[in-house]
């Protein structure tokens, strides 16, 4: 059985519910995450993805979602690996740094009135966002340190089965999924970086004389590019996508209220590129937060503060969905 994993987008908060998400998805697998025939990850899915690739366990990973010092993680792990609080501070600590007083990209603006049609609208829009300045560059340190568990290629990516990295290009709007035949070259941790930068909270980052940011601004999941043709065949596909829900809380808050109504459209483009997934065979399982999940992260995906309560909750509710095809008390699984 071939078997894919992929991992959305979702900031600081998406990935403390995915971790929790693995950790009761892992004992219903015939192996180890990191083992599976293909890893794809999108922004904060990238650096979980790149960490299981690279043999971090889900024990771990939710040790350092814990906050919990490298070395009392695990022995062997390299002193430079970063604790969960200091990417909190170089993302801002829920908030952007004042942004650089220009837009974006002109070039892909300027591409995209000259080709109506051509470069999605979401993708557009990001170009009139002005430049971010947040740069987690403890992602690079933080995969280079986890990297020298299992090595390195000699191009810098990670050996075994594929990890596949999505990311748009800033200046053609084209998505890049760093690690798949005919991508741009780059190590593992500048790839990450890449898929994890979003427009105008996070500088752009550079890869071969290009300018990428966040895989999530074309698509929450990146699970489309599984259907399309070249992608490689796979029995049966899990994806945790945590901008999407299936079932929703009713909050008050009004930043809350504005989160639910981008969730439910990006909902409705996943379940769109999850229908192209099954319509050329392939058996897909898409687990999302569910009320309790969403209760949890509030309104701000990128607020620290609700780390630990997220992952708690995620733990609870995403082994009762995995047991239950559908729910409405906790995360959903489809």
């Amino acid at each position: 059985m071939r078997t894919g994993l992929v991992l959305g987008a979702g900031g600081i908060l998406g990935s403390a519910w995915m971790a929790g998400a693995l950790s009761a998805l892992a004992p219903r697998l015939d192996r180890p995450l990191g083992e599976l025939d293909l890893v794809l990850g999108t922004s904060a899915g990238s650096v979980l993805g790149a960490a299981l690739r690279c043999g971090m366990s889900v024990d771990e990973l939710l040790a350092h979602q814990h906050g919990m010092a490298p070395a009392e993680i695990a022995a062997d792990l390299d002193t430079d690996l970063p604790d969960a609080r200091t990417l909190e501070r170089e993302s801002g600590d829920g908030l952007p740094p004042i942004p650089c007083p220009w837009m974006g990209s002109p070039r892909l603006l300027a591409s995209a009135m000259m080709h109506p049609g051509s470069i999605d609208p979401v993708v557009a829009a990001s170009a009139l966002l002005p430049v971010g300045r947040a740069r987690m560059g403890s992602l690079v340190r933080m995969v280079a340190a986890l990297q020298t568990r299992i090595g390195v290629t000699t191009d810098g990516w990670v050996p075994g089965p594929p990890l596949w990295i999505a990311a748009v290009d800033y200046d053609s709007g084209q998505r890049v999924v760093f690690g798949c035949d005919g991508a741009p070259q780059s190590s593992v941790g500048e790839a990450v970086l890449a898929s994890c930068s979003i427009p105008g909270w996070f500088t752009p980052q550079r890869i071969g004389g290009r300018r990428y940011v966040d895989g999530g601004v074309a698509s929450s999941t990146s699970v489309g590019v599984l259907a399309a043709s070249g992608a490689p065949e796979l029995d049966e596909v899990y994806v945790l996508a945590p901008m999407a829900s299936h079932a929703y809380d009713r909050p008050r808050d009004p930043l809350a209220v504005a989160e639910r109504g981008m969730r439910r459209m990006l909902t409705r483009w996943l379940d769109a590129e999850v229908a192209e997934l099954r319509a050329v065979g392939t058996r897909v399982t898409v687990l999302t937060p569910g009320p309790a999940d969403l209760a949890a992260m509030g309104g701000n995906l990128m607020n620290p503060r609700r780390r630990d309560r997220v992952v708690e909750v995620s733990l609870e509710t995403s082994a009762v969905a995995l047991d239950t095809p559908t729910t409405d008390t906790g995360s959903s699984a489809a």
